[in-house]
């Protein structure tokens, strides 16, 4: 693929614009990226991506979009250190299994995990959480066995797709575990990062991962992801609530229409 000013800059303001949004709302952005990395290249005349390149490329680009959004979470206790490391190590070695495992698989049954992780998602956000945002944050309490179990479960399906799975860890923080919002924002961002290493070393130890777009992507991540952090903070957890759910639902029925 040649590398032009006009393949930079889409590629860049992709990267951006997913690095933005997932600080924003505590997700890896792969939910936004893969099909923005899906679809938008032809548009500007470039060469489509196949879904191993996109998952590929989406992995080591979330890898890096997380470190930014943590670093600008890590003060005001926001950060859950003792689900961190429950839903952490679960999802660590389900993403690797998932990653590793989806050399095997065909680019549509790729999209189909893709498109169910989505749609159970997007029902999710649905779901009416109140008082959850009561709590104070010194007082959160989970069921330590049932967070882990569903990170594992999680991590198989984002392993797979190369996304890191944030896109359903929030839904289910939220909505199980009952976990206040800026927590589960904050919470969420760490345990897709540690996800990520799983995904990103699986993808890039079978050859999933061109170079190029996924260097400009990690570039574009540094820079928006802790911007989308500070952006955040700042917003009423009500409207973050409702900008996820938009996004996860929006992207389910994109990923459907395809696959149907």
């Amino acid at each position: 693929m040649d590398v032009t000013l006009n393949y930079i800059i889409v590629i860049f303001l992709i990267g951006f614009i997913g690095s933005f949004i997932s600080g924003m709302v505590g997700i890896g952005g792969s939910i936004i990226k893969y099909p923005m990395l899906l679809y938008l290249p032809p548009l500007f005349g470039l060469a489509a991506f196949s879904a191993h390149e996109v998952s590929g490329v989406s992995a080591v680009q979330v890898f890096f979009a997380t470190i930014g959004g943590v670093w600008a979470y890590r003060k005001g206790g926001y950060l859950n250190k003792k689900l961190i490391l429950y839903m952490g190590i679960s999802i660590l070695i389900g993403s690797f299994i998932g990653g590793y495992g989806s050399k095997l698989m065909t680019e549509g049954s790729i999209n189909l995990v893709y498109g169910i992780l989505a749609a159970l998602a997007a029902i999710m956000m649905f779901v009416p959480k109140k008082g959850i945002d009561d709590v104070p944050l010194d007082q959160v309490t989970f069921n330590q066995w049932l967070a882990a179990s569903l990170a594992f479960v999680v991590g198989v399906g984002s392993g797979i797709v190369g996304a890191a799975g944030a896109f359903l860890l929030v839904p289910i923080m939220l909505v199980v575990l009952k976990i206040p919002t800026r927590m589960t924002i904050a919470s969420s961002l760490a345990i897709t990062f540690i996800s990520s290493i799983g995904s990103t070393i699986g993808k890039i130890t079978t050859g999933q991962v061109e170079f190029v777009p996924a260097l400009i992507m990690v570039v574009a991540s540094i820079i928006a992801s802790p911007l989308g952090a500070k952006v955040g903070q700042k917003m009423n957890t009500k409207v973050l609530q409702v900008i996820l759910a938009v996004l996860i639902l929006a992207t389910a029925i994109k990923i459907w229409v395809d696959i149907l």
